[in-house]
């Protein structure tokens, strides 16, 4: 039986969500970690040989156990070592493949996220004691504590999937889990074009780009893939190039030689030894970067991320959460106020125009799939505004009655005016990028004449 079909399976054969053996869990659990405590918390230990020995000695236990048939016994026996050893019921999810995202709405509701579509799982906690417990355990392992005074975190998981908790009094519905698995496998832009996120032409496209060295800006909302594209189009780097990487919680997987990875640190207990994205971004200006990669942008840093495109480090790469390629240009104007300097709007859009080159934006649709909606030029400042041009845009052809969406990206034969800096690396740009028939396209695009933004999009 498939692993999300054993989730799906409720309690017992009347689908009752309330697990009769609760109590016997709590004792044997209780006993095991008595007996065995130094030994699962130790440092070094091999967890293959310690996982053996748990469920030796819980099949012990079980054993001894008058009443329970040889099917509880193994549930229990998998369900035990799950509490000792993992995360409890969310072990099995966190090993399910298909699962990216699983929210824990308090004991008896746990949700997941498949292919972008939410559902409700029949697994279960004891009680909330249960809970808390594996949100303690969870906490724990990166040197944090969740209580009545500190009733909020934001951790991550030894394979580096992002954890949020939150407690009461904070919460009123209970003890709260978000996490957003950390998936092993790097999905490359062959990959995004298979599964319809980008069209060959647009991956073609942005390869081009990263190898000109132009800045470019991943837009969209949560859980829409930015931070995959971000992973995805930094493969095209050159192997040469010094890449320092900043973010909040590591998530990107950068293959080539010359890779400096820099994440923040939040408070400890005392309240002390917190830094910021913007700290890191300021010393990696110090560490002779030729590319600087900030896994996202939320607040203050963002002025330094222009400064630095701003000051010869061309080819850097960022996200931000918006709902349009317009919107994010919004909302980095408004962390760049955040900054604390009183500067002029002009000036912060004159900063942001010169800085970026490209805002990608990414979408997820009716039918949970995740694309990019717009490929987007930001060009240059017509009185106070920053006119914008769309390269590629996302056509709806069709949705179907059980709303998936049928669409391609497709370009507008529109043309940027950043070519001189294809010229400048030495980068073709066929003509047939922009073309949505080969009788449009011309051999090579040339750096001139410049092609306005029709009114609408600016």
């Amino acid at each position: 039986m498939e692993l999300h079909e054993r989730i799906a399976r409720p309690f017992g054969s009347s689908g009752e969500t309330h697990d009769p053996f609760s109590e016997l869990k709590n004792r044997i659990h209780l006993a095991l970690i008595n007996e065995l405590g130094p030994q699962l918390f130790g440092v070094g230990a091999d967890p293959t040989l310690l996982r053996q020995r748990v469920e030796a000695d819980l099949r012990d236990r079980l054993q001894a156990e008058a009443g329970l048939s040889r099917d509880d016994r193994e549930r229990l026996l998998d369900e035990i070592a799950d509490d000792v050893l993992g995360y409890g019921p969310l072990e099995r999810l966190l090993a399910d493949e298909s699962v990216s995202e699983i929210m824990v709405n308090g004991p008896d509701k746990i949700w997941v996220e498949r292919q972008g579509r939410l559902s409700e799982t029949a697994l279960r906690f004891n009680d909330e004691s249960h809970l808390r417990r594996i949100i303690n355990k969870m906490v724990a392992q990166v040197g944090r504590r969740i209580d009545e005074s500190s009733p909020m975190v934001d951790a991550r998981l030894p394979d580096g999937s992002r954890v949020n908790a939150i407690i009461p009094p904070l919460s009123l519905s209970g003890p709260l889990i978000t996490i957003r698995k950390f998936h092993q496998k790097r999905f490359d832009l062959e990959e995004l074009a298979r599964i319809g996120t980008l069209s060959a032409e647009s991956i073609d496209f942005l390869t081009r780009c990263i190898e000109a060295q132009l800045n470019i800006l991943i837009s969209g909302g949560t859980g829409t893939g930015k931070t995959t594209m971000l992973n995805a189009l930094s493969a095209a780097i050159p192997d040469s190039d010094r890449i320092v990487t900043i973010e909040d919680a590591a998530e990107l997987q950068l293959s080539q030689r010359h890779v400096l990875r820099l994440e923040g640190r939040q408070k400890n207990i005392e309240g002390e030894g917190e830094v910021l994205i913007r700290d890191l971004v300021r010393n990696s200006l110090r560490m002779r970067p030729d590319r600087i990669i900030v896994g996202e942008v939320r607040g203050a840093e963002s002025l330094d991320m222009l400064q630095a495109m701003n000051t010869g480090h061309d080819g850097s790469l960022s996200t931000v959460h918006s709902n349009s390629p317009r919107d994010a240009l919004s909302r980095v104007e408004t962390m760049v106020m955040m900054a604390g300097f009183e500067l002029p709007l002009r000036a912060i859009r004159s900063q942001i125009c010169s800085a970026l080159d490209l805002i990608v934006h990414l979408d997820r649709l009716e039918d949970g799939s995740r694309r990019v909606t717009a490929i987007t030029e930001v060009q240059r400042m017509e009185s106070e505004i920053i006119t914008l041009q769309d390269i590629y845009t996302f056509k709806i052809d069709q949705v179907l009655a059980d709303r998936t969406v049928i669409g391609k990206l497709e370009p507008t034969k529109l043309r940027p005016t950043f070519l001189h800096k294809f010229e400048k690396r030495g980068v073709e740009l066929p003509g047939y990028l922009f073309a949505t028939s080969s009788n449009d396209a011309p051999a090579t695009v040339s750096a001139s004449p410049f092609v306005a933004a029709p009114a609408g999009q600016q």
